[in-house]
């Protein structure tokens, strides 16, 4: 960092842990962790309706307290009202920054917004609200760059960049392509293409989703850069979870949101076609979602149920419990722009079936990969893995190398040759720098530009006009993530 300065991010994301509702939560967790590590970064996490019981690495801002309409509100009211993450001095100075006439609006007797938290029915509403208030924050805040978490926030943080002038950088988890098969809703579609326009970079889980972005929502190549997700290594407490040895029937499990990008019927009916050949098989789809009781009946049309079992959503150890409960575990998504959970399933010794429709497969080798459509070919690969020792072992053993070998949890000092100080950078981009065991984003401040005589191919200077560049020695550059409960 030049000068020693400290980079300041204003982030804005719509789930943080304890409280998760899917993979989003986990990314945001990982990616404000790895963040705090270094030393020379400080992130501001604006949340919608946060639980006061979020990890105190950054600082959390509730939107939810924050007011947009002017109320007399005495000091010794105020502590008793605010939660132990905001304080009256903090009220009152985002209440100076009030920007519009709002009274309109429907406020407590604090001047602030609720928040259902999730996604409530009026979740467009709520987006909005978001994004008003982004504009109270943004004026009292002091950052140099935006982060906005998909495409809820991405009003927020085009709303903090019109205000501030500071660049804005979108993360895209998944688009509408994604989530609706391709049946995409046009008011999400243009909240997403509207982020993206005014987005100074453009951050893409997977290269199928920046493809994906490129040609549905005619974005500049230059901007648009694959981050893949990567894992933290296990805690010992899920070390030590034990793994039990299926003798006489194995487990095949699939865990997730039981919703149509998942694929959750592909595994169904690859099911049936398994338990046509042996019924030492029990299959188990564990999740929530819309379509779990259209499973539920599917599984009991195919004369399955008594091989198929529906423990609902799992979270924390429970999920991890799951994989070392499997001895094969199946994302057959239609179209998933990551996938965290293989790569989970693999740290726990579980050899992996993924679709050729996963962003996971474009850095994983060690697995078995199938088109989510052919349920023939996901049935055959379900049952050789279950009846062959051999390929079972060679899966378990070669696929937690492949995601222990590429795990990176923090920058170590082994990166710092990396940071050279170059005057002529016009603005703050986001970085990253990659290691084969150390590798995390970076967020470098105005000045600051990155070379690698160890990288193959980097240069000094950005051969891109955009503020974004990239410098890594292989084609890998995990983001950070964690333990899934339910995966986007």
């Amino acid at each position: 960092m030049k000068g020693g300065a400290c980079m300041k991010v204003l982030m804005f994301g719509w789930e943080f842990p304890p409280k998760i509702y899917g993979g989003l939560a986990v990314a945001s967790y990982g990616i404000t962790k790895g963040l705090s590590l270094q030393n020379d970064v400080e992130t501001t996490f604006c949340l919608p309706k946060p639980t006061g019981e979020e990890e105190g690495f950054l600082n959390i801002i509730g939107m939810n307290q924050v007011p947009v309409v002017w109320r007399d509100v005495n000091y010794d009211y105020l502590k008793s009202r605010l939660p132990n993450y905001m304080t009256p001095e903090q009220y009152y100075a985002f209440r100076d920054h009030i920007y519009a006439d709002f009274s309109y609006l429907n406020v407590n007797d604090l001047g602030c917004m609720e928040f259902a938290g999730g996604y409530p029915a009026n979740l467009h509403d709520e987006i909005n609200n978001f994004s008003i208030i982004a504009g109270v924050v943004a004026r009292q805040q002091q950052f140099d760059i935006i982060h906005a978490h998909d495409w809820l926030t991405y009003p927020a943080g085009v709303h903090a960049k019109m205000v501030s002038g500071k660049p804005l950088c979108i993360h895209v988890h998944a688009t509408d392509f994604d989530r609706s098969r391709g049946k995409v809703n046009p008011t999400v579609y243009a909240t997403e293409k509207n982020g993206m326009d005014y987005a100074d970079c453009i951050m893409c889980v997977s290269e199928l989703t920046r493809q994906t972005v490129i040609r549905e929502y005619h974005q500049d190549p230059r901007k648009c850069f694959a981050m893949h997700n990567a894992v933290y290594p296990l805690s010992q407490e899920l070390l030590d979870i034990p793994r039990p040895e299926h003798k006489k029937e194995k487990v095949v499990t699939f865990l997730g949101r039981i919703t149509m990008q998942k694929g959750p019927e592909y595994f169904v009916e690859a099911a049936a076609l398994v338990l046509k050949r042996t019924r030492n098989i029990r299959f188990i789809m564990a999740g929530s979602g819309d379509m779990l009781d259209a499973m539920i009946n599917l599984a009991a049309e195919r004369g399955i149920a008594d091989r198929f079992h529906f423990p609902g959503f799992q979270r924390g150890r429970q999920v991890y419990e799951a994989y070392k409960n499997s001895d094969v575990f199946v994302m057959p998504s239609v179209s998933e722009p990551f996938g965290i959970a293989p790569l989970e399933a693999m740290q726990c010794g579980t050899p992996s079936i993924i679709s050729k429709q996963s962003g996971c497969g474009e850095i994983l080798d060690k697995v078995i990969k199938t088109d989510y459509w052919d349920i023939h070919a996901m049935a055959d690969a379900i049952y050789s893995i279950c009846t062959n020792p051999s390929l079972f072992e060679y899966l378990q053993v070669e696929g937690k190398k492949e995601v222990d070998g590429s795990i990176s949890c923090w920058v170590s000092a082994n990166t710092k040759p990396f940071i050279r100080s170059f005057p002529n950078a016009s603005s703050p981009c986001p970085i990253w720098l990659e290691e084969r065991t150390t590798t995390m984003p970076f967020l470098l401040p105005s000045g600051v530009q990155v070379t690698s005589s160890a990288a193959t191919g980097a240069s000094a200077a950005s051969p891109f006009p955009s503020p974004a560049v990239m410098v890594t020695k292989n084609s890998r550059s995990p983001v950070f993530s964690e333990h899934t409960a339910r995966p986007l």
